[in-house]
């Protein structure tokens, strides 16, 4: 993997880390809004709140499964048996990053017809362009592409024996 696209690839990650603690920071905004309006009187009950705590949260999902791409953090079932070598190891995570790659790209290829849908709608409360949720769904497929052609070279070369670090591996 060149150093450009890794250093590219930890700015969209920051990037993304960023986004999500500024949206859970205002999801905070309309829950709190949302409950303190139930219990107290004095605070008005804002319909607001609720579409704006939905829009936060579609976003937080999105921003998140990114972010868990790129650090392996998403849950997994093994079904594949465990390889005892580094190039049998680096067969089995080729295959799934291969497999997260087609759904990814399938998320950018429906998620461009979705979002195209977003630009003809817009929310019941605010009048926002759907648009404003819709387009996560392609930007994930993208993003995620992206950092997978950088998993993909990291398997391909633990098939080739080669470390991360590019390091010779001799035992497999």
């Amino acid at each position: 993997m060149t150093p450009t696209l890794t250093k590219f690839l930890d700015a969209i990650d920051r990037i993304l880390r960023v986004a999500i603690t500024v949206l859970i920071t205002l999801l905070i905004v309309p829950v709190t809004l949302q409950i303190l309006a139930r219990y107290v009187p004095f605070i008005p009950r804002y319909i607001w709140t609720e579409e704006a705590a939905r829009f936060c949260f579609v976003w937080i999902i999105m921003l998140g499964a990114m972010i868990a791409v790129r650090d392996d953090s998403h849950f997994d079932v093994d079904i594949l048996p465990t390889p005892r070598t580094r190039a049998g190891r680096g067969w089995a995570r080729l295959l799934v990053h291969t497999i997260m790659a087609a759904l990814a790209l399938c998320f950018v290829w429906y998620g461009k017809e979705f979002a195209e849908q977003g630009l003809l709608q817009s929310s019941e409360i605010a009048e926002l362009p759907m648009i404003a949720i819709f387009i996560a769904w392609p930007l994930a497929g993208l993003v995620w592409t992206l950092f997978l052609i950088e998993k993909l070279a990291a398997d391909i070369a633990m098939i080739r024996g080669m470390a991360p670090g590019g390091d010779v591996d001799v035992a497999g």
